[in-house]
């Protein structure tokens, strides 16, 4: 028993030894892309130029160790060089002003406006997660767990999902990676937001519709339909079909962090009456991989339950169905969601899904293209039955006893409190 004991405090020791060295790699917590083709970028005209080759971050290198650990993730694809086009906001778009600065926990970004009224977000590709750090791992030197964790999402991700999305016939933000070097329309956020790599995507929310959808008066927030539902006279219903098919598309492309506030809304009018369609955004995490030792153990279902890795079976789908899913899904007849998923099978063929890895780099298609088409493949086949399982946890879990993200300050009856339809 004394062996035994001894034995277990020496794997311990191990392990934290090994713990510590693999978050010794950087004390950094951000980093700017990596301009691979300038020479001198505080003396260079980007104008002269119509694009910049680029590495999205370095600041995930591993060493043995640090892969054990922590997981080989899409480190290479962070490092890989990429060609992305220079914009100007004084001319992107017709001319652009800038609105406001965004408000993420880590992702740094900036609110657009056109001139036609339609709203768009620069979202940057690199992560700061210094406000995502707790005090104790401050406290015992673990920051760069939190850090390094961003090597787990894709930095192109949100590319090929929404390539992947048009073919499954519902909404995306149509973002576009660009690159944006200091200048004058910038102004007072030159420094923050000058020479980095970005998404250029529309807003979850504006006045003028840039969809096909026709006969749109407004694209609102969840917590902005919620208040509408509440005050208007007219009738406000959800596009449940369409929006059953978003959700189980955030199945099959491993999409786990899909709260409320992820999701903005089509108001489409017909005479009096409003149909509300999802507008998915925010799609960091899809394709989010999960490996190493620290990270197989933060994502286990009794953990962090909603962390999950992008493998060919969904481990714990309990753990991605949201309090968002029960507002808006509870009672929802079995039949839409067996029907949505029958759907998406029969739009995301082999030939869809290999086609639209084209919108990424030939490198970047290279390293991480086949893993995740012959998931998504894999997933694709159960659907259904993660349709079925979907709507029993979410009818299981039932009505909500507490607001929505995003809806906290919200005075709500009781009635809508708990579904978008009780009331």
């Amino acid at each position: 028993m004394k062996k035994i004991g001894i034995g277990i405090i020496v794997l311990v020791a191990i392990f934290i030894s090994l713990l510590y060295w693999s978050l010794s790699s950087t004390e950094k917590t951000f980093k700017k892309g990596e301009l691979l083709n300038i020479n001198n970028i505080e003396t260079i005209n980007f104008k002269n130029i119509d694009s910049v080759l680029i590495s999205a971050s370095t600041l995930y290198k591993a060493n043995n160790i640090k892969t054990l650990m922590q997981g080989e993730q899409y480190r290479k694809a962070w490092e890989a060089p990429i060609k992305v086009p220079i914009v100007f906001l004084d001319s992107l778009k017709g001319g652009l002003k800038i609105l406001k600065e965004g408000g993420g926990k880590q992702t740094h970004s900036i609110k657009l406006l056109s001139k036609n009224g339609t709203k768009y977000t620069l979202r940057g590709i690199n992560k700061d997660p210094k406000k995502l750090i707790p005090e104790f791992a401050k406290t015992f030197g673990l920051e760069n767990i939190i850090v390094d964790g961003i090597s787990a999402q894709h930095p192109y991700g949100s590319i090929l999902s929404a390539a992947l999305a048009k073919r499954a016939k519902i909404l995306s933000t149509e973002p576009q990676v660009v690159f944006v070097p200091k200048q004058e329309a910038l102004g007072t956020f030159n420094l923050k937001y000058g020479n980095r790599l970005y998404l250029l995507e529309y807003e979850t929310e504006g006045e003028t519709n840039w969809t096909n959808y026709k006969n749109v008066s407004e694209i609102v927030e969840t917590d902005n339909l919620q208040e509408l539902k509440l005050k208007s006279q007219n009738s406000i219903v959800i596009d449940k079909s369409v929006l059953i098919r978003v959700r189980l598309f955030d199945f099959l492309i491993g999409d786990w962090d899909r709260h409320a506030k992820q999701y903005g809304w089509i108001l489409q009018k017909n005479n009096n009456n409003y149909t509300a369609i999802p507008l998915a955004g925010d799609r960091d995490n899809a394709f989010f991989k999960s490996e190493g030792l620290i990270p197989s153990i933060l994502s286990n279902k009794y953990v962090i339950p909603e962390l999950q890795d992008f493998e060919k079976e969904i481990d714990f789908l309990p753990g991605l169905v949201y309090p968002f899913d029960r507002y808006f899904l509870f009672n929802t007849n079995e039949d839409i969601f067996i029907t949505e998923a029958k759907k998406l099978q029969e739009l995301l063929t082999d030939d869809v899904l290999n086609k639209a890895l084209n919108v990424w780099p030939k490198n970047i298609r290279a390293l991480d293209g086949q893993d995740i088409i012959s998931t998504i493949k894999a997933r694709r086949t159960d659907l259904v039955d993660y349709a079925k399982a979907f709507k029993k946890i979410i009818d299981e879990k039932g009505l909500l006893t507490e607001a929505l993200k995003g809806s906290e300050d919200l005075a709500l009856p009781k009635e809508l409190l708990q579904c978008f339809d009780c009331n």
